[in-house]
């Protein structure tokens, strides 16, 4: 996890179709860096169970064995 660039925001603004001059990626890119900064002495160190995009998934597995008993 590294700190956007404004070049990163526009490409990224661009594949969502939002439109993003150079401007406005070098203030997105300013505003987010600090967090990115934050984050970096633990970058690639949590596990993945703490992934939240798999937190769905366990919740219907949960509500399925519920189901099931």
């Amino acid at each position: 996890m590294t700190r956007p660039t404004p070049k990163d925001v526009k490409v990224i603004a661009h594949v969502a179709d939002v439109p993003a001059d150079d401007e406005v990626a070098t203030r997105i890119a300013n505003s987010i860096g600090p967090a990115f900064d934050g984050f970096a002495p633990i970058s690639g160190t949590l596990p993945f169970d703490l992934e939240p995009a798999s937190f769905l998934l366990a919740q219907i597995a949960q509500k399925t064995e519920k189901v099931s008993k």
